[in-house]
């Protein structure tokens, strides 16, 4: 490890860049916690961003640090991480998450900052400073997490078509979009519980590599507290772009719709967190929205758009892991 040879100021300067990423992956998936809410009409968007972000601070006081400590020790060795590691893992999860919100295309920020964690390694050491049991973990549940999404989405369609069979549709709107209100917070809270943990992992890892800290300390408030401010701020400000593809491109909402598609969601991510599993909040929803519309009849889901976005899943780990690579080669000439 070469603690002794990362100064303060290097220090300080990539807990910007990570505090950064951080604000990035709020800005870049708070279309994910709103898109429905907004969609379905049950909150105007600046409503919806404010809720989202209240949410993902709340998730502080929720959630153990279960899926940072697997993103500080599970998924590469922390022996092998150096500044360079950290540049490299950051530039590339950032650059990834740029292109895609330029495109609008709803990408996971925690697939790609996962990406670029093991392409900066790969730079440095090879395949011998990777965790592989958490590396495949965190693959699997890039199946797992949409299908389990897709699955709770389309049963709990089915489960509240059945119950309220009766009611009248203007009836069932009113109820449902103030049931709304509490899917959506829910949804973020898991959100916020699941992402920011990741970036709490890569400045815990970036501490322990400076010295700062060992791999029996627990982490600082300090970094707990800065990444979830961070994620919700960027969340306030919102990713517009994305809003459109999650709320309507897919298939149509309404507020029934939105509300069975953020509690299967935020079951999704309560449960992934609880086992400390980095997934995509952006995977999980689309999953549960794709089951919300095929329950319905499987010609209400845009499978064009929905396979677009699957090919922007499939490529994210792996174009994050190129440009990490290429940042840590930059990073040993600048920093």
């Amino acid at each position: 490890m070469d603690s002794l040879h990362i100064g303060l100021g290097t220090v300080i300067v990539l807990v910007a860049l990570a505090l950064a990423f951080d604000f990035m992956n709020g800005f870049h998936d708070a279309a994910n916690a709103i898109a429905t809410v907004v969609s379905t009409g049950v909150l105007k968007p600046h409503q919806a961003v404010a809720l989202a972000a209240a949410c993902n601070f709340v998730a502080v006081f929720v959630f153990q640090l279960k899926v940072a400590a697997t993103v500080g020790k599970g998924i590469v060795l922390p022996e092998v991480v150096d500044q360079y590691v950290i540049f490299g893992a950051l530039v590339g999860a950032i650059s990834w998450n740029f292109i895609t919100w330029y495109y609008g295309i709803p990408s996971s920020s925690s697939h790609a900052l996962i990406g670029g964690l093991i392409g900066a390694v790969l730079a440095k050491v090879q395949l011998a400073g990777l965790v592989w049991s958490g590396i495949i973990k965190t693959v699997v549940f890039v199946l797992v997490s949409p299908l389990l999404g897709m699955v709770l989405g389309a049963a709990l369609m089915l489960a509240v078509s059945w119950v309220f069979f009766h009611a009248t549709p203007r009836r069932l709107d009113q109820g449902f979009r103030r049931l709304q209100l509490v899917s959506a917070s829910l949804y973020s809270l898991g959100h916020g519980g699941n992402d920011a943990q990741k970036t709490i992992g890569i400045i815990w890892l970036l501490l322990v590599s400076a010295g700062y800290s060992t791999t029996s300390d627990s982490v600082p408030m300090w970094v707990v507290v800065a990444c979830y401010v961070a994620i919700a701020l960027g969340t306030l400000f919102g990713g517009w772009r994305i809003v459109k593809t999650m709320g309507q491109r897919i298939t149509r909402l309404k507020p029934v719709g939105g509300f069975c598609a953020e509690t299967g969601g935020a079951i999704t991510l309560f449960l992934a967190t609880g086992l400390g599993i980095p997934v995509s909040t952006t995977h999980t929803i689309t999953g549960a929205i794709v089951g919300v519309g095929s329950a319905h009849k499987m010609s209400a889901v845009r499978w064009g758009v929905a396979g677009a976005i699957v090919w922007a899943w499939v490529l994210t780990i792996p174009c994050s892991a190129l440009i990490a690579a290429l940042a840590w080669w930059i990073g040993r000439a600048v920093l």
